[in-house]
């Protein structure tokens, strides 16, 4: 099972029902939302295991960073300890704020949710999917 198909269907769509209600969007914009947003965090994860370093802190992050707690409760995704975490995952992954905000204007652009809103929910996806 690929990485998006995991976070949709993660204990029954939970992770979806709740980005959902964090958000005010419906469960089709969030599947959307994460049909955009998650290729982008493939790519620089992929990217950052292509060296060694890079796999290095990628292997550290997993193995010491119990982010499964963010898959078998969603619910925390919005609690600040949570997004600073997805906000260092994403400095890991994406290398740059201005990436993190090019990856949410082009998901914007697709799916016509806010590119401020995604720009929130970036860091929650990033959580989960480490």
């Amino acid at each position: 099972m690929d990485l998006l198909n995991m976070l949709l269907n993660q204990g029954g769509g939970q992770a979806v029902d709740q980005l959902a209600n964090n958000f005010g969007l419906k469960q089709s914009q969030v599947a959307a939302a994460l049909s955009n947003l998650v290729p982008a965090l493939g790519q620089g994860l992929a990217r950052n295991a292509s060296t060694k370093e890079g796999l290095d802190g990628l292997l550290g992050a997993l193995s010491g960073g119990q982010h499964q707690r963010y898959l078998e409760d969603p619910s925390i995704l919005n609690q600040a300890d949570s997004i600073n975490d997805g906000n260092g995952i994403l400095g890991h992954i994406l290398g740059s704020k201005d990436v993190s905000r090019q990856v949410a204007q082009q998901a914007s652009e697709r799916t016509g949710i806010g590119a401020d809103t995604l720009k929130k929910m970036l860091p929650m996806v990033a959580t989960l999917a480490m």
